[in-house]
C-alpha cells in the first residue's frame, strides 16, 4: 500500500528571501521625448527643404544629362541601393525579428521590430503628405516645373506623389533606428554605424533623383521625416517598455513545428 505525503517547503528567514525588483517604469519623468536639439534639427531640415526649391530644376537637369545617364556604374548602383531601401528594409527588418525570436536574441528582435516600426511610421506620414500636396514628379513636366503642386491630387495618382520621397524616408528611418538601437548597446558604435547607415540612405535619395522620380527638395524632406521617425520610435519604445506594440511583437514566439516549418505564437494583452 503506497503512501502519499504532502511536503511543504521550508520557509526561509525574511532576511534570506530575495524579491526580484519591479521593472523600471520609465514612462513618467526622465528625459522628455522631444528636446531642444530636436527643434534645431527640424529647423535645419525645414531650411534645407525650402533652400533647395530654387535648385530643384538645376539639380534635375544635371542628373538627367546624357553623359550622366549613360554611366553604367551610376545606373547599376542606383538600382541596387533603391532595392535595399524598398523592399529591402522590410525584408531585413523582418528577418532580424524572426532570427531574434527564434534564437531568443532579444537585442536582435528589438532591432528588427523597431527598425520596421520606424519605417511604418515614416511611410504613414509620407503617404499623407504625398497625397495631400500632390506635387508632380520631375518627368511629368520634363524637369521644368518643380512648383507644380495640386492639393489632394496625390491620392491615387502616382505621378503626383513626389513630395516627399518615400524611398528616402524609408532609408533614413531604417538608418536612424539602427543607429539609435545599436548606440544603446555600444555607445561608441555610432561613430561607425551612423556614417555607414546615413551615407547609404543619402545614396538612396540621390538614386531617386538620378532616376528622375524626385526633386532634390523631396529628398531633403524625406530625410527629415525618416530621421525623426527612426530616432523617436526607438527612444519612445525604450522609455515606455510596456507599450502595446512592443508587448505584442516582442512577446510573440516563433517556434519550429514537427513538419519542419515555423509557427508564430502571439500573446495579445487583454
Amino acid at each position: 500500500m503506497g503512501m502519499l505525503a504532502a511536503v511543504s517547503p521550508m520557509r526561509q528567514p525574511a532576511a534570506a528571501q530575495s524579491v526580484a525588483p519591479p521593472a523600471r517604469d520609465t514612462s513618467r519623468g526622465g528625459d522628455p521625448l522631444f528636446k531642444k536639439r530636436d527643434a534645431l534639427m527640424a529647423l535645419g531640415f525645414a531650411i534645407g527643404t525650402v533652400a533647395f526649391f530654387p535648385l530643384d530644376r538645376r539639380a534635375a537637369a544635371e542628373l538627367q544629362d546624357s553623359s550622366t545617364q549613360a554611366n553604367r556604374f551610376f545606373k547599376n548602383a542606383s538600382t541596387g541601393v533603391e532595392l535595399i531601401a524598398s523592399p529591402g528594409a522590410y525584408v531585413i527588418g523582418g528577418g532580424l525579428y524572426i532570427v531574434g525570436r527564434l534564437g531568443h536574441y532579444e537585442r536582435v528582435a528589438d532591432l528588427g521590430w523597431h527598425g520596421t516600426e520606424a519605417v511604418l511610421v515614416a511611410e504613414g506620414v509620407t503617404s499623407i503628405l504625398k497625397g495631400t500636396l500632390g506635387r508632380a514628379r520631375p518627368f511629368v513636366t520634363a524637369d521644368t516645373n518643380p512648383a507644380d503642386f495640386r492639393f489632394g491630387a496625390g491620392f491615387g495618382n502616382g505621378n503626383r506623389s513626389s513630395f516627399p520621397s518615400g524611398h528616402t524616408t524609408t532609408a533614413f528611418a531604417a538608418a536612424a533606428a539602427v543607429t539609435a538601437e545599436t548606440g544603446r548597446w555600444w555607445p561608441k558604435s555610432t561613430k561607425i554605424v551612423g556614417p555607414v547607415m546615413y551615407g547609404g540612405a543619402t545614396l538612396v535619395g540621390l538614386s531617386r533623383m538620378y532616376h528622375n522620380r524626385h526633386w532634390g527638395s523631396d529628398v531633403v524632406l524625406g530625410a527629415a521625416i525618416g530621421t525623426f521617425s527612426g530616432q523617436k520610435v526607438v527612444q519612445y519604445s525604450h522609455k515606455h517598455p510596456h507599450n502595446l506594440f512592443d508587448r505584442v511583437m516582442l512577446g510573440t514566439k516563433v517556434v519550429p513545428t514537427a513538419d519542419g516549418g515555423m509557427e508564430m505564437r502571439v500573446s495579445i494583452p487583454w
